[in-house]
Order: C-alpha cells, then sequence, then structure tokens
C-alpha cells in the first residue's frame, strides 16, 4: 500500500438553482460581509442586466465592478484586479464568468496573501517540477478576504483551489494553489448562462469532460474522485446534446453545472496528463480558449494513454453508452457532433508555433505525470503534430 492522503477544497456550500442576487446575499449575510466586491466577465457586464441587478441588490453593500478581465489570466491583468481589491477594502469577492475571471481572482488572493506588490514576485509561488519529476507547490497563505463564485461556462474553474496565469514575457502559463484562494461558495444559476455563447458553452462542457477523463486515467488515480469523474461523464454526455438541440432548456444546463463539480473532483488531487498540459501551453501561445484545446487534444492523448489506460478507458466508453467501442473514438465522436473543432488548425494554431509549445510544456507537472511517460520535446511534437 502506498500511504497518502486526499484533500477536500476550502468549499462551504454550493447554491443549486438559487438565483444569482439571492445566493449572494445570503452569502454576505453569512459572512458578516458589508464591502462586497464584483468581478465579472466583460461581456456579461456590458451586454446583459445581469452585473447591474447585482450591484442593485447589493445597495450600499456593494464597492465597486471590475470588468476587465483579460482571457488565460496574464500577471498584468492579475494585479490590475489586486490593485482594485486594495482600493475597494472589499472583504467578499464575487466572481461571475468563466474561467479567466475565476484564475484571474484567483491568483489574486495569492498576490494579496503574501502582500505582494510586483508581478514578477508571483514567480516564486508558481508550481514547478523538480529534478526527480516531484511536484514542487510552495506554500500560500491564507488571502484576507475569500471569492464567492458564480460561474458562467463549464470549465471547472469554480471547483478548484488551482489557478492559471500566463507569464506574459516568456509566454508560460503557470499554475499556483493556495488552500483558500478557491471559492468559498459556488452558485450554480443556470438562468445567467444563457447569456454564454453556445460554442463556449459546448467547448467548455468538453473541457470539464477532459478533467473527468483525465482523473479516471490518471497515472495515480483515486477511487474518491473515480466515482465523481464517472457519473460527470454521463451527465455531460446528455446534457451537452440537449443544451445544443434546446438552448433554453435549464434543466439540461443545471445538469451540466453540476457534472462539472463531479468532475473536478480530481482536479489539483491525482496527476492529470498530457491534454491539459499541452492545453495550458496552446492557450499561453495561441490564445487558444482551454476547451478547444480539449475538444482537439483530448482523443489523441487517450490513444497515446491507452495502453496503460485501457481498464479507465473501458469505463469511459461505458458511461457514454458505447461500450463497444474506444473510448478516444466516443470522445471525438461527441465533440464532432456538438460542431466543435477536432483539429488545431482550426482552433487558431499555426503549424511553425507547435515546437514552440512542445519546447514550453516538456517541465509541466501534467506533462511529467502522463499515464504513458513523455520524455521529449519531440514525443510532444509529434502528439501536436497529429492533432494539427
Amino acid at each position: 500500500m502506498n500511504p497518502r492522503s486526499f484533500e477536500f477544497l476550502r468549499l462551504d456550500r454550493t447554491h443549486i438553482a438559487t438565483p444569482l442576487c439571492d445566493a449572494v446575499l445570503t452569502e454576505a449575510d453569512l459572512r458578516g460581509a458589508d464591502r462586497v466586491a464584483v468581478v465579472a466577465s466583460g461581456t456579461l457586464s456590458r451586454s446583459t442586466s445581469v452585473i447591474d441587478d447585482l450591484e442593485a441588490a447589493l445597495g450600499a453593500r456593494g464597492v465597486g465592478r471590475f470588468d476587465s478581465v483579460e482571457a488565460h489570466a496574464p500577471r498584468s491583468s492579475v494585479f490590475e484586479v489586486v490593485e482594485f481589491l486594495r482600493a475597494t477594502d472589499a472583504d467578499l469577492v464575487v466572481t461571475v464568468g468563466g474561467g479567466s475571471p475565476l484564475d484571474t481572482v484567483k491568483t489574486a488572493l495569492v498576490a494579496l496573501a503574501e502582500g505582494l506588490t510586483e508581478s514578477d514576485q508571483l514567480e516564486a509561488f508558481a508550481i514547478t517540477t523538480g529534478p526527480d519529476g516531484e511536484r514542487i507547490t510552495p506554500a500560500v497563505g491564507s488571502p484576507p478576504l475569500r471569492q464567492i463564485a458564480a460561474p458562467t461556462t463549464l470549465t471547472g474553474a469554480d471547483f478548484s483551489d488551482l489557478a492559471g496565469c500566463v507569464d506574459e514575457p516568456t509566454q508560460r502559463k503557470q499554475l499556483f494553489s493556495g488552500a483558500e484562494i478557491g471559492p468559498a461558495a459556488i452558485i450554480l444559476d443556470p438562468a445567467i448562462t444563457v447569456y454564454t455563447p453556445m460554442d463556449l458553452w459546448l467547448s467548455s462542457g468538453i473541457r470539464a469532460l477532459d478533467h473527468a477523463v483525465e482523473t479516471l486515467c490518471s497515472s495515480a488515480p483515486e477511487p474518491l474522485a473515480d466515482a465523481g469523474a464517472l457519473h460527470a461523464i454521463r451527465l455531460l454526455s446528455r446534457g451537452l446534446p440537449s443544451t445544443k438541440a434546446d438552448p433554453d432548456d435549464l434543466e439540461a444546463r443545471l445538469e451540466c453545472q453540476q457534472a462539472v463539480g463531479l468532475a473536478c473532483a480530481g482536479l489539483n488531487r491525482v496527476p492529470y496528463g498530457a491534454s491539459h498540459g499541452l492545453g495550458h501551453q496552446l492557450g499561453a501561445v495561441f490564445g487558444m480558449s482551454h476547451g478547444h484545446t480539449s475538444c482537439v487534444m483530448m482523443p489523441h492523448v487517450m490513444a497515446h494513454n491507452e495502453p496503460a489506460t485501457g481498464e479507465a478507458q473501458r469505463l469511459i466508453a461505458t458511461a457514454m453508452g458505447r461500450p463497444d467501442d474506444p473510448a478516444g473514438v466516443a470522445v471525438g465522436e461527441l465533440i464532432a457532433a456538438l460542431g466543435l473543432p477536432t483539429r488545431l488548425r482550426d482552433a487558431g494554431a499555426t503549424e511553425d508555433q507547435l515546437r514552440t509549445v512542445a519546447e514550453g510544456s516538456i517541465a509541466h507537472p501534467w506533462i511529467t505525470g502522463n499515464a504513458v511517460p513523455i520524455t521529449s520535446t519531440d514525443e510532444l511534437l509529434g502528439l501536436l503534430e497529429q492533432a494539427f
């Protein structure tokens, strides 16, 4: 037996099918918060009434709105949020939107916890890989405030204490983690997700599917995480096509939202693989969404890892209702049926930068932890060229 531990999120509760404003006011009351800041996606903030309505509900407790978050959470955007939260003296932050706002706030909470004032200081808290391939996660203290998350996509950034942040000069996507940087509460309100573009909704759902797949195909699987991942695959396999067929089906949307929490049971708890590892760098170099990177890379990585993960992949195929087919084929056909990209060239990548992606990924903790060991940039380049 291999002694180990399984750490749960510092997540107090999930509000399910509760209207956003009602849930935020409940959380503010429970936490005695009277200076509530809002960080929101720009489109949701400027093109809908969702954030206006939330600020009206908060009344005097609302201390400001930040809606200029940049995609993939570059360090410059993170520190704009750091200064916003310091300036407002907020005692609670509500994040409404997709993965970029959530990761930006999580990384900002790292900076606030450690009293950082310059973006270069983040380097000391980035997760790295040691000489023997072990993952090194620097300790991060408790931030001065917690966040409440109301996700509008299915990326899973809400059910996670892991943040991705891009160092702009090097185009590296770095990871950060801290016990209390993830949300203290999550609000699953399917009504606010109807404004999310369908491509983003569906592709982020495939990202959630990738969380579940790489949990089950982990080099160090964990039964507690596997159970959630399997049911997430069942829910997403039926919920995503249902929302594509009827965008106003709030029950199907809620089912997909609940699947995300199950899919993320292994996120930052078991080693993921090359789909996530390459996905981070594809996003950093090409600005590609994590949903699209999973759409393209997941079937190829599943095929690469099949020799070491055959039993897990048979469980995945069965959960998708395709017990007689290879799991990677079933996943690929679901992605195609949803009308999502299946090749890197269709998702915005250019062939001349693939080696840059491979070189930037080789030391990523989710590459070094892949179920079938990957030891060279040429192997990564081969996977990328297959997907191109």
